[in-house]
Parts: C-alpha cells; sequence; structure tokens
C-alpha cells in the first residue's frame, strides 16, 4: 500500500516549466535542465558536425555548442527576430544552447495533467516528445532533451 501512496504523491507532483515556441507550436521543458535564456549572440560555425548545430558560443567563458531547433526538428529556416532566444540547458553535466524562435512564459503544472505522446504529432518525431500537455486552451509538446539534442 505504502508504494501506491508514492505514486499518488509523485502523480500530484507540482513541476516549472519555460514554455517557448518553435514554427508556431508550443514546447516545455522542465525548468530544473535551464541554466539561462539569452538574446541571440555570435555563435562561430564549426566544420563537419550535423547540419542543426550552428555551431558554438562563448558564454560568460564557457564554450557551449549551440543547436537551431528548427533544424533539428525539420522546419525551414527564419530571420533571426527581436524574440529569438538561445536556452542554455544542462544535461547530464553537459551545457547547450538551443535556439528558439520566443520564450513566453514560465508555468506549474501538476504532474498528472501530462498525457502520453500522441501517435502521430506531426512535423517533428515522437521520440522527442516525452508527453502534451493544456493549459488553458494551450497543447505544448513536452520535449524530452535528452533524446532531442541525442545527449547519452
Amino acid at each position: 500500500m505504502a508504494g501506491n501512496t508514492a505514486e499518488i504523491q509523485d502523480l500530484n507532483e507540482m513541476i516549472k516549466l519555460v514554455i517557448f515556441r518553435v514554427n508556431d507550436e508550443e514546447y516545455g521543458v522542465d525548468v530544473s535542465l535551464i541554466k539561462s535564456i539569452e538574446r541571440m549572440m555570435q555563435i562561430t560555425r564549426v566544420p563537419n558536425v550535423q547540419e542543426y548545430i550552428l555551431g558554438v558560443m562563448n558564454l560568460r567563458g564557457s564554450v557551449i555548442p549551440v543547436v537551431d531547433l528548427r533544424s533539428r526538428f525539420g522546419f525551414s529556416a527564419t530571420e533571426i527576430k527581436e524574440e529569438t532566444r538561445i536556452i542554455v540547458l544542462s544535461i547530464d553535466d553537459v551545457d547547450v544552447g538551443i535556439v528558439v524562435d520566443s520564450c513566453s512564459d514560465v508555468t506549474d503544472i501538476n504532474r498528472d495533467q501530462i498525457e502520453p505522446p500522441p501517435s502521430v504529432v506531426g512535423a517533428i518525431e515522437a521520440t522527442f516528445i516525452q508527453g502534451v500537455t493544456k493549459i488553458d486552451r494551450r497543447l505544448i509538446i513536452l520535449l524530452d532533451m535528452e533524446k532531442t539534442l541525442k545527449i547519452k
């Protein structure tokens, strides 16, 4: 019975998500993975890397690889705008920046609001998706950043 209580408590656990947009879709990432959110900055190209890796940036003395999520998800490139951001994540002690069209907000959701990923998701691979949640009338796709960035 104690195991069931722990499961119920896990379901009622609140998690904080950073919500961002890529190609007019909203995505969420657990805030515990995020080190900072930066304005677009100089990125140095690196030869012979996957096409979705834009290059590296120097952030406060650290060299960090930068991934273009639009390219990673197979969307066409777009111009850098005032709202474009680089979200710096730390996954398994590896820092990586992801370029997103904009960051909209930070919100709390209950873990039991997360539904399993649908079998057909559209343009992005289902393996990148941890789940989906609804906030008001918005559908937020929760990304598995380890799989999205192929960090093992």
